[in-house]
């Protein structure tokens, strides 16, 4: 039995998100949408002839894209690498990229091997939206002061209860985690080739995530940028361990799983 771990690509926008919904509710809420999760084992089915089960680092919701989503699942085909990554590519829709594929050691498991995440979030900072953008990034027509997001985030670094920055309603068993690094800039981005000027990009860090929370931390920096919230707030909210405090939660295009570590 071969264990193959694949580095994973894409647009976001026309899925339900990368794990396969199994519950009334969520069919409720996208009934046209597949799964990234659903779309590449189906194609894995008939490439390999066989029922095959893909374990994703970790979920990325409905509309939000990964640059590098890291996916394995296991064999009995002895089809080379190079001809499992190549059938993918050829059969999969052209909004899911299989950018590499490896072969793991057995014990490989994508979620629970991870070290950390890294997940990048791009702000057009214009009075003019792109026609180009849309669904890549967040536009945001007033001006935002950047540097007073970038000062104000640095109270996120380390080991916080982020309860104020998860989705409510969650049922996580503890709303503690680890932010490693977090950073706010603007700079011409290589992602977002059709911008012709610098996006905001916000980078973070963690040892994981909670639902909504990066979505929920961004909107809380842009709610700072443009003053609706005052310096050494963002720290007050982080302690008040209330969604309510907060600011609101980020449209799902500008979110992107940028890199996976191990």
């Amino acid at each position: 039995m071969r264990n193959i771990k694949l580095i994973i690509e894409y647009d976001g926008t026309n899925y339900s998100g990368w794990q396969i919904q199994n519950s009334p509710q969520s069919i409720v809420h996208s009934p046209q949408k597949k799964s990234i999760q659903e779309v590449i084992e189906k194609t894995l089915q008939r490439i390999l002839r066989e029922k095959v089960k893909i374990i994703g680092s970790g979920r990325t919701d409905s509309g939000v894209h990964a640059l590098a989503q890291t996916a394995n699942f296991k064999t009995n085909s002895s089809l080379a690498l190079k001809k499992i990554q190549k059938a993918l590519n050829s059969l999969l829709p052209a909004d899911i990229s299989i950018k590499e594929v490896w072969e793991a050691d057995k014990d490989f498991h994508s979620r629970y091997r991870a070290k950390s995440k890294i997940y990048r979030y791009f702000i057009l900072n214009s009075e003019i939206r792109s026609a180009f953008l849309d669904k890549h990034a967040w536009h945001i027509p007033y001006q935002l002061d950047v540097r007073l997001m970038r000062k104000e985030s640095k109270a996120l670094v380390g080991r916080h209860d982020f309860k104020s920055f998860c989705a409510s309603g969650s049922s996580v068993k503890t709303t503690v985690r680890t932010i490693k690094k977090i950073s706010v800039k603007e700079a011409l981005s290589p992602q977002l080739s059709a911008l012709s000027s610098p996006a905001i990009i916000i980078e973070i860090e963690a040892n994981g995530f909670l639902y909504n929370m990066v979505r929920n931390i961004v909107g809380t920096l842009v709610e700072i940028g443009r003053g609706r919230f005052k310096e050494k707030d963002l720290n007050r909210i982080l302690l008040a361990r209330n969604r309510k405090q907060a600011g609101p939660t980020a449209p799902a295009q500008g979110l992107f799983l940028a890199e996976v570590k191990y």
